[in-house]
């Protein structure tokens, strides 16, 4: 029942966190209206594949993430610079033609590869999870073993993979409904990337980033 338990729990948070709006699951739904839902799939089991890893890490060796200051504050400067250049590709597409692809997207790499590598530079999720594992802890529904780690991760995986479904399926829904007139999703997509960008920004000025978070957990 345990091991039951925590699976749900894992899918459950996992699923609830993945429905704001994001760059991981807007970049999926405009892969899945610009390229093919196939492709959105393959770019979301990457994203969730680093998810999945860094869980891992978190829960036996967070003491060591918490040393790579320097490290983690790289990632949140280039994850920035990645969600301004989504946020900048998204508006040249909607002013050009209405099959117009995000020049970020514009690219041979491999979908899963691609999700892989962005996912893996947005130390953000470290500090959530991490959050979340020490509550679940406290209240003695995951604990420090093999198994009860193994199910919580792939509990993650399949609450990410659902709430990145919402996306990929809603966001080809709605293109259709626009009659395929992608210059109006590429606005808005690029619209929540520029948010996204202008809140990581602030974040990390008024030092709210992933090592701050992770100090305040520390603490």
């Amino acid at each position: 029942m345990g091991l039951v338990r925590v699976f749900f729990w894992g899918m459950l948070v996992s699923f609830l966190g993945s429905l704001p709006l994001g760059t991981l699951n807007v970049a999926a739904m405009q892969i899945s209206v610009q390229e093919s839902i196939i492709n959105a799939i393959y770019f979301s089991l990457g994203s969730l594949l680093t998810e999945m890893i860094y869980v891992r890490i978190s829960l036996v060796g967070i003491n060591w993430i918490r040393k790579q200051k320097v490290l983690l504050k790289w990632m949140e400067w280039i994850a920035l610079v990645i969600v301004l250049a989504l946020a900048t590709g998204s508006f040249i597409a909607a002013t050009h033609e209405h099959h117009a692809k995000n020049l970020m997207l514009n690219n041979n790499m491999n979908r899963f590869l691609l999700g892989f590598l962005i996912s893996s530079i947005t130390p953000m999720q470290i500090p959530f999870w991490f959050g979340w594992s020490t509550i679940l802890f406290a209240k003695n529904i995951l604990q420090p073993k093999t198994t009860f780690y193994n199910l919580y991760i792939v509990g993650i995986g399949i609450g990410t993979f659902m709430g990145n479904a919402v996306f990929i399926f809603g966001g080809k829904f709605v293109a259709e409904k626009l009659n395929a007139n992608q210059s109006i999703l590429n606005w808005v997509i690029g619209g929540i990337f520029a948010i996204t960008a202008i809140i990581m920004f602030v974040r990390i000025l008024l030092h709210k980033d992933a090592i701050q978070k992770l100090d305040k957990i520390e603490r």
